[in-house]
């Protein structure tokens, strides 16, 4: 197949420079491939239509958010295949993000640490990038827009940032997510404490009603929360969930657990780990919101997928679509095919 053949011989390249570098890299490149027409020569995965929170998604395989924080790229991604792409965090006001290097890649494990901090040209910006795209323009698909707080905004007022995103961003969004589950962002995860996360969901809930009555058109909201909770936790976000009667789950974000990766190289470093590792705990999550929200909302599965069975699994768990990002970057375009067919054929 021409992308496993490609990316075989690009990858040894990528790997060779700083993690971050290898992006800024790559994401123009494929930009510039699509808007020549050059991707249209990549195998697509066959249709597999999935209704979930009322959308149609063309096939059950997502880009989860953070490889396109500033929606830059719509175009190009999308031209790999996926059912839906997510873009963003996106914050109310631009900010640069933590101090380079920031992102680390871990083979062995077939993982990356990044500690990005939700880098970002503002939603103003984010907004202008999403209706320039064809893929907007032309109605081609999902697409996912995710939202979050300044980092210098104080924790008692980020419900203020989340409304004011939501707000900025519902008129382009098929849906909107909710990210307090990066541990990139200080404090970012208490958001997810009960007494924290009631009060952030009553607001956005009351806002989204407004919004829809404004533009005459509901757009579901969907909370991304951390696979770092244990079952009690996990409990109090599900009733909160249900109660709150918001839309979808996006389980799970990064980890800040080492103990998959304890004496490898970058192992230490500070932020949030992803790949092969989160698999398990993502699953573990998954089942657990499963058995407490039985079907009174879907859930989006993410973490450590790296082969069609892997996303089977995210399946099994409970999920109704699956999202890749670190299995992108290891295997290439080649995966998110790959998914798709085996979830098309286990239906």
């Amino acid at each position: 197949m021409p992308d496993k053949l490609f990316y075989a011989l690009a990858r040894p390249f990528l790997f060779s420079l700083d993690p971050e570098a290898a992006h800024n890299l790559t994401l123009p490149y494929l930009r510039q491939a699509a808007g020549i027409g050059l991707t249209k020569v990549l195998p697509r995965p066959k249709a597999d239509p999935r209704k979930v929170m009322d959308i149609v998604f063309p096939n059950p395989v997502g880009l989860a958010a953070g490889l396109d924080k500033d929606g830059a790229y719509i175009d190009g991604l999308a031209s790999l295949g996926f059912g839906f792409i997510e873009i963003g965090t996106v914050t109310p006001r631009a900010q640069p993000g933590n101090p380079r290097p920031r992102m680390f890649r871990l083979p062995k494990a077939n993982a990356i640490i990044n500690r990005m901090g939700f880098n970002n040209g503002g939603v103003d910006a984010f907004v202008s990038n999403v209706q320039a795209s064809r893929f907007y323009q032309n109605k081609e698909g999902v697409l996912g827009l995710n939202i979050g707080k300044n980092a210098d905004t104080p924790l008692e007022r980020a419900a203020d940032d989340y409304v004011h995103c939501l707000e900025k961003v519902y008129p382009f969004a098929h849906y909107v997510t909710v990210n307090i589950s990066s541990p990139n962002t200080k404090n970012l995860r208490q958001l997810q404490q009960s007494s924290e996360l009631d009060a952030l969901l009553s607001k956005l809930k009351d806002k989204q009603h407004r919004l829809a009555d404004q533009h005459m058109r509901y757009v579901p909201v969907a909370l991304k929360i951390a696979p770092d909770v244990d079952a009690e936790q996990v409990k109090t976000i599900a009733d909160a969930l249900v109660r709150h009667k918001i839309d979808g789950v996006i389980a799970t974000n990064t980890t800040i657990s080492r103990s998959a990766v304890q004496g490898m190289q970058h192992a230490e470093e500070a932020g949030g780990l992803s790949g092969a590792p989160v698999f398990e705990l993502s699953n573990a999550v998954i089942r657990q919101l499963k058995k407490e929200i039985g079907d009174a909302l879907p859930i989006i599965g993410v973490g450590g997928i790296f082969s069609g069975k892997d996303a089977q699994a995210k399946i099994d768990s409970g999920a109704s679509l699956v999202q890749v990002y670190t299995g992108l970057i290891y295997r290439g375009p080649a995966l998110i095919r790959e998914c798709a067919a085996a979830l098309r054929k286990s239906r």
